[in-house]
Formats: C-alpha cells, sequence, structure tokens
C-alpha cells in the first residue's frame, strides 16, 4: 500500500503531461460564414418593407434565440427537479478481498472456525426514499416551475424591445436611403462653393469680414449636413444585425409613409388594467415573490424530524453463509438538532426574503402605472410632432426650390440655395426622425400593457407565414377591450 501511495503522484503528472493543451479558438471569417449558413437564413430577395423587417428579426434574431434556448432550458431545469421527488433506486456490487481469515474467539478464549471466506461478493437491489428529501424536493420544483415563468417573461420583454429596435433602425435606413444622394450632391455644392469663396478672398474682391462671414455660413450648412450624413451611416448596418442579414449586403427598403393614427379607442383604466395583468416586468416580479414564499417554506420543511424508508434485495456469494440471499426493509427517524440553533435565523432569512420580494413587487407595480400614463402621453406627443415635421419639411422643401430656381436666375448666390437645401435635408431627416419615434412610443406602449407579438412555433414557421402573422398585427388604434383575449398571449 505505501509502495502504491508513492508511485500515484508520479502517474499523475504523468497523465498531466499527456493530456494536450487545447489551442485557442480564433473564429475566423470563413468560420463565421459557415456560422451563418448553418443558420438556414433565406436571402432578402427584392426590396425590403416593414413588416418583413419584423419577420426576419423574429426568425433569425440570435438574441431572440438565445433567450429561447434559456427558456428550454428552464424547462429542462423544472423537469429535473421533478425527477428529484422520486424514489431512489440503487444497484450496487460490493467485492470483499482480505488477507486472513475471519475468526472470532470462544467464550474460554480459543479461536474457532471461520465465520467467513477472504474472497466474496454482495450484490444489492434497493430502493429509498425520504419524507425530508420528498418535501424540498416539491418546492424545489415549485420553484423551478416559476424559474420556468421568468425565463418566458424575460423572452417577452426581448420580442418588444427587438421590435422597436427594428421598427427604429428601419426608420432611419429609410431616411439614409432617401437622403443618401441628395445629401452628397449638396455636400459637394457646399464645398465647391466654400472653395470659390476663398479664391475670392485670395483675390481680395470682396471685404474679408464679408468673404469669411460667407465661408462660417457655409461650413455651418456643412457641419449639419455632416452630422446628418454621420447620424444616418450606421442605419443600414444596425437593421442588418437585427435581422441578422449580412453586414455588407446593401439593403433595399420599400418604405411606406405610415398613415397618422387617430386617437386610442381604449381608456385610460383599460390599458391599467391591461399593464397590472399583462406586464413582462410586473409579472416576473410577481413569481421571484413566489419563490421567495416557497424558500420560506422550504425552510421550514427542513426544521421537521425526516422519516426515511430502505428496501433492498441481496446476494452474498460467501459458501459460509446459511441463507445467500435475503431482503432487508427499514424505517429510520432521525432529526437534525443543529436546527435548534440555525432554524431561527434561516427563518429571519427567508422572512427578510419575502419583504424584500413584495416591496420590489409594490415599487414595480407603481413604475408600471406610471409607465402607462406616460407611453400613452408620449405616443401622442409623437404622433403632433409628426405633424408639425411634416409640415416643416414642406415649407422647407419649397424654399428649397425656390432659392435654386432665384440662383439659377441669377438672382441669388449659392450661399442662399446651399443653406436653403440644407435646411430642407434637416427637415426631411427630422420628419423621418419623428415617424420613428411614432413607432418606438408605440413599442414602448405595447410592452407596458404586455400586447406583443405571439411567437409561437416561429422557428419552425416559414417566412411567409410569419410575415402574414405579422401584417395581421393590429396598432394601438385598432385595439379594443373586448379583443385584447386573442391579440395576447
Amino acid at each position: 500500500m505505501g509502495r502504491f501511495l508513492l508511485v500515484l503522484p508520479g502517474l499523475l503528472v504523468g497523465c498531466a503531461q499527456l493530456t494536450p493543451e487545447q489551442p485557442l479558438l480564433t473564429p475566423t471569417r470563413s468560420s463565421w460564414q459557415q456560422e451563418l449558413a448553418q443558420l438556414q437564413i433565406e436571402p432578402i430577395l427584392g426590396p425590403l418593407t416593414l413588416d418583413e423587417a419584423i419577420a426576419r428579426g423574429l426568425k433569425y434574431n440570435l438574441d431572440r434565440r438565445a433567450k429561447q434556448l434559456e427558456l428550454e432550458i428552464a424547462s429542462g431545469q423544472f423537469e429535473s427537479a421533478l425527477q428529484d421527488m422520486l424514489p431512489k433506486a440503487r444497484a450496487q456490487i460490493e467485492r470483499s478481498n482480505r488477507s486472513e481469515e475471519r475468526l472470532t474467539r470462544n467464550a474460554n478464549g480459543t479461536p474457532s472456525n471461520a465465520t467467513s471466506e477472504r474472497n466474496h461478493t454482495v450484490h444489492e437491489l434497493g430502493a429509498s426514499w425520504s419524507l425530508l428529501e420528498f418535501g424540498v424536493g416539491y418546492y424545489n420544483a415549485k420553484q423551478a416551475r416559476e424559474r420556468v415563468q421568468i425565463a418566458d417573461e424575460r423572452r417577452r420583454k426581448l420580442i418588444h424591445t427587438l421590435i422597436q429596435d427594428v421598427r427604429s433602425a428601419y426608420w432611419r435606413a429609410a431616411c439614409a436611403q432617401a437622403m443618401r444622394q441628395e445629401l452628397k450632391n449638396t455636400i459637394a455644392q457646399a464645398e465647391d462653393a466654400l472653395e470659390d469663396s476663398r479664391k475670392v478672398e485670395s483675390e481680395r474682391v470682396r471685404a474679408p469680414t464679408e468673404s469669411l462671414t460667407y465661408q462660417k455660413q457655409l461650413l455651418e450648412s456643412l457641419r449639419t449636413l455632416e452630422l446628418i450624413d454621420q447620424d444616418l451611416a450606421p442605419a443600414q448596418v444596425e437593421l442588418a444585425t437585427l435581422i441578422n442579414a449580412p453586414a455588407g449586403q446593401p439593403l433595399t427598403l420599400d418604405a411606406k409613409w405610415p398613415e397618422l393614427r387617430g386617437q386610442m379607442n381604449m381608456p385610460i383604466e383599460a390599458l391599467e388594467s391591461m399593464a397590472l395583468e399583462r406586464n413582462a416586468d410586473l409579472r416576473e416580479a410577481q413569481h421571484q415573490t413566489r419563490i421567495a414564499r416557497d424558500e420560506t417554506r422550504k425552510v421550514l420543511a427542513r426544521m421537521f424530524p425526516n422519516l426515511s424508508f430502505n428496501i433492498s434485495a441481496k446476494y452474498d456469494t460467501d459458501s459460509y453463509q446459511v441463507h445467500k440471499g435475503w431482503d432487508d426493509a427499514s424505517l429510520q427517524l432521525s432529526f437534525n438538532l443543529m436546527n435548534l440553533f440555525t432554524g431561527p435565523s434561516q427563518m429571519r432569512l427567508a422572512d427578510a426574503g419575502v419583504a424584500l420580494a413584495d416591496q420590489r413587487r409594490m415599487v414595480m407595480q407603481m413604475a408600471v402605472m406610471t409607465q402607462v400614463h406616460l407611453g400613452r402621453l408620449n405616443w401622442l406627443n409623437a404622433q403632433k410632432q409628426s405633424q408639425r415635421a411634416d409640415q416643416i419639411w414642406a415649407v422647407d422643401d419649397r424654399l428649397a426650390k425656390l432659392a435654386s430656381a432665384r440662383e439659377k436666375a441669377l438672382m441669388r448666390g449659392r450661399l442662399e440655395t446651399v443653406n436653403a437645401q440644407a435646411s430642407a435635408l434637416l427637415s426631411q431627416f427630422r420628419r423621418y426622425q419623428s415617424v420613428a419615434q411614432i413607432q418606438v412610443a408605440e413599442s414602448r406602449l405595447r410592452a407596458v400593457i404586455g400586447v406583443e407579438f405571439d411567437d409561437a412555433g416561429v422557428d419552425r414557421l416559414p417566412m411567409k407565414d410569419i410575415l402574414e402573422k405579422v401584417s395581421q398585427t393590429p396598432s394601438l388604434t385598432e385595439l379594443k377591450t373586448p379583443e385584447v383575449a386573442h391579440v395576447t398571449r
């Protein structure tokens, strides 16, 4: 035995040296493209509509898939917790080897005959059940079921956020598509006018103050145009990332200008009731409260005595045994005396967890009520701002056309034309921004009241079916209180 202990460290060192080092995985462009190809993403054919962008985001977005996997893992943990409540079954083979025979002494102190073989095997097949383990496993299963619901609520929140981001990125990309060429032309005109002004200044045809003032106005217009260009440049990349399209693939958008919606048919009281029943954050807080209450019950269950039952069938190959096979059953009652000292502190800690969960739920409920009112107000304000942005853009667009006509008639210089076109482009940019703000405000209000797209079976449905479901989703103005049951999940 001593020699074996001396050899064991050397064997462990040798095994460690034989284990190959795992190289760091460095993803290459080809492997990244191969991973995307394995996702079986349908190519984008033709112009991309808003509904199709939302449908592709729901089907191919990697974050949504990750949340779906988290939900499946939580479901698997719930099933595992249910299995822990079953009795424990065991099969065991015990091989016994003795260096000396097992001998006993008689009453007079003389050795008697051997009572067992030096080498024999005991086979055992049995089952055991513990009342304490069953009780603790029951509450563990209830908590695991609540965690499945929490994972589902987080998936719902991600769907709201995903649709909101897709809508915002889509309209920013549509703005970039509509303004790209005109923005480049206006920047080029401003650069040419700035270069001509510098030549005029160097030739001293005009007063230096007049030339510098002219250049400053041109530079201000250029800065405005460049800021718009910088804000719109990453829009297509963001949209491609959300819908899991290749980042380098140019997207052609079929952006139909949305009609401004009217007032919502549902009163604010109905929105509050929907939020209290359907809001994902509030429902997650309720599930957390139930988990805390079950934790208190679990601590209380551990303080009770444990009753365990064991039954087994055994067989021994020992030839000295008169009965080589026998059945064994036992009933055991035990109590952990340390619970008398640690139980009160554990109960206080569990009660504090329940109080904290209740407090968080109350805070979340008040926050949800505030979000309902703010969300409705922001949606109405976004509608008004969009109308005003349309009016301002119409005026600026007419002014830009008039300035261009006057420049061609040699009645005005290029500065007025550049300034008018820059102002018109800025108004157009704000016009698209206002549409995106309406989409964001509507998505946020939907998230608060818990009305989201039903993504059941999205991974298995073809794209045309998902697109049909997205196109049939009613807007906030089309929602009515009796229709809430079939709109929500």
